[in-house]
């Protein structure tokens, strides 16, 4: 039996497994999941690489819409996550009121953690070009804790080896001993949808169809919900 290929970005990484599992239970059908950043598969996939499912950000999703590489009316969004701000459990609590406080607890801090912007990670670029915003890159960067991706800045941040961190809340609430205290504050507040679609080359589109509406069952709502993220299906 053919194995059903999926592509995914970690931001949805604790809904797309645990639905996968539940997809594998409920069919008999084997599914090949591989996570990873949002860059880094969609590079993986302009270079030639296919699979059945494939979810990343919105943007990544609609640039190979363009180039044809998936199926232009499957695209499906999922959900929408919030970048947040992280600390150790336990840990004193920055301020991170404003903007300008936000700067100032970064500034402060001993070790920022964040997703490294080469890793092709959407909070990395993101937040990355922030603190170019912010003017404060270079004091920033030579404390800088890069991760591979989300998971990893909040791992570094429950291991105690950076201070300050910032994610997709999402990617933290796996994370035992890191915790969230907030989102990015006033016009910092940053948010990305994540969407579906099929690959044009998928070899079992229709197990990818049955797999996606199983990602969207209304039913699975709350469970998004807590996970960290907002659906963005109808709850119908």
């Amino acid at each position: 039996m053919a194995e059903i290929k999926v592509m995914s970005a970690g931001a949805v990484k604790a809904m797309v497994a645990a639905l996968s599992a539940e997809f594998e239970g409920e069919t008999g059908k084997k599914l090949n999941v591989n996570f990873g950043t949002a860059g880094s598969l969609r590079e993986r996939i302009k270079n030639g690489e296919t699979a059945d499912l494939v979810i990343l950000s919105e943007s990544a999703i609609a640039e190979l819409a363009k180039l044809g590489l998936v199926v232009p009316e499957s695209r499906t969004d999922l959900g929408r996550t919030v970048t947040g701000v992280i600390v150790r459990e336990g840990a004193p609590i920055p301020d991170i009121s404003t903007p300008d406080a936000f700067k100032r607890s970064l500034l402060k801090a001993r070790s920022v953690a964040y997703t490294d912007p080469k890793a092709g990670g959407s909070g990395g670029i993101m937040f990355s070009a922030l603190l170019e915003k912010l003017g404060i890159a270079d004091e920033v960067n030579k404390k800088a804790v890069l991760g591979k991706g989300g998971h990893d800045v909040a791992v570094s941040i429950a291991e105690g080896r950076a201070e300050l961190g910032t994610t997709f809340i999402s990617e933290v609430l796996p994370v035992t001993g890191a915790k969230v205290i907030g989102p990015l504050p006033g016009e910092l507040h940053n948010s990305n949808t994540y969407t579906a679609a099929i690959h044009s080359g998928a070899a079992s589109r229709k197990d990818a169809e049955v797999l996606l509406r199983k990602l969207t069952d209304p039913a699975t709502r709350p469970r998004w919900i807590a996970a960290g993220l907002e659906p963005a299906f109808p709850d119908r």
